[in-house]
């Protein structure tokens, strides 16, 4: 991530790749969702690494049907014109049912290049 310190943004501020894989990725679909996608990009969920477009679309198609939940985009911060973090509160049938989780997004050619979803 930037070193630079990150400053609240509205969400509608969001770049659109990023909003828009939130919301393929919200909609269960994966191959919208690949396309915001370098193809040489990883994604960093739960402690795991996924690096390019197959392990991503099977982390993808897995983490579709995990668990039920709703989600609710309730922050948004930019560090630079490459890094931005998306803050969800989700609340469903996961362990512990209930959690805020940070995406943080960096940018490369007009696509992610990676993502990091932790608390």
């Amino acid at each position: 991530m930037s070193t630079d310190q990150p400053q609240s943004i509205a969400p509608e501020a969001l770049p659109e790749v990023v909003t828009g894989f939130l919301a393929a990725h919200r909609a269960h679909d994966t191959a919208t969702a690949l396309g915001f996608l370098r193809p040489d990009a990883t994604v960093t969920d739960d402690g795991r690494t996924y690096r390019g477009a197959p392990a991503i679309e099977a982390w993808l198609n897995r983490s579709a049907g995990e668990y039920t939940y709703t989600t609710e985009l309730i922050g948004a911060q930019k560090a630079d014109a490459d890094h931005y973090v998306a803050t969800h509160h989700l609340e469903g049938d996961f362990p512990g049912g209930v959690v805020d989780l940070h995406y943080r997004f960096r940018l490369g050619g007009g696509l992610i290049e990676e993502l990091r979803i932790e608390p």
